[in-house]
């Protein structure tokens, strides 16, 4: 067995970080996830795994097939030992809330070593353990704009976040986002270019 504790950030990751602007109040991940990443492997949580484990210390967590969930379904541990996986597939994104997981020995870590405080590698599995903040890490306190704040977004990934009345690129405009307005410019610009097309159609046909 061998262990890496936490490293310094600073210098080591490259090409772990990603960023994106999210308006305050609809960051994606506050929404209840989808949990097909539970069940991608048949069998549950063994009783004496670490996510087990760590779901039974309090009653406001529970197990559900491969997962540890809280009340509102967010996924907090992941035991993928066992399973037969050389990838981990298209809904292993649903489970950047993660603070604890236990994958195939081929499978890595999302966001790598210095996405996790602890990776303990074992002869059949590895456990990665307490996602770092990479907020805290980057050493960059001008990565996001003036009227945004940086965030995580799971491991080895950060966000941007717009201040509250903030919004649009590099939260430059200021006030709530309208929806009419989006979706009557979304419609009036569609309807134009429908117009146009069948005018288009309509002159090729009485020419042929």
């Amino acid at each position: 067995m061998r262990s890496f504790p936490g490293q310094d950030l600073v210098q080591k990751f490259s090409g772990a970080l990603f960023w994106r602007l999210v308006p305050r109040g609809r960051n994606a991940s506050s929404s209840k996830p989808d949990i097909k990443i539970c069940i991608q492997c048949p069998g549950s949580v063994q009783n004496l795994s670490e996510v087990a484990l760590y779901c039974k210390q309090t009653s406001d967590l529970m197990l559900h097939a491969r997962c540890c969930l809280n009340r509102k379904g967010t996924i907090l541990g992941l035991d993928l030992q066992n399973c037969s996986l050389k990838d981990p597939g298209p809904y292993f994104p649903q489970a950047r809330t993660a603070i604890i997981m236990i994958l195939p020995q081929d499978v890595n870590c999302p966001g790598g070593i210095n996405a996790w405080k602890t990776i303990t590698s074992y002869i059949n599995n590895q456990t990665c353990q307490e996602q770092r903040n990479l907020c805290n890490s980057t050493g960059d306190p001008e990565m996001c704009p003036e009227n945004g704040s940086c965030a995580p977004d799971g491991p080895g990934r950060l966000q941007c976040v717009c201040a509250e009345g903030f919004h649009g690129y590099k939260c430059m405009r200021q006030g709530s986002f309208s929806l009419l307005m989006f979706f009557g410019i979304l419609g009036s610009t569609t309807l134009s270019i429908s117009t146009l097309l069948w005018g288009t159609q309509r002159r090729k046909a009485k020419a042929s």
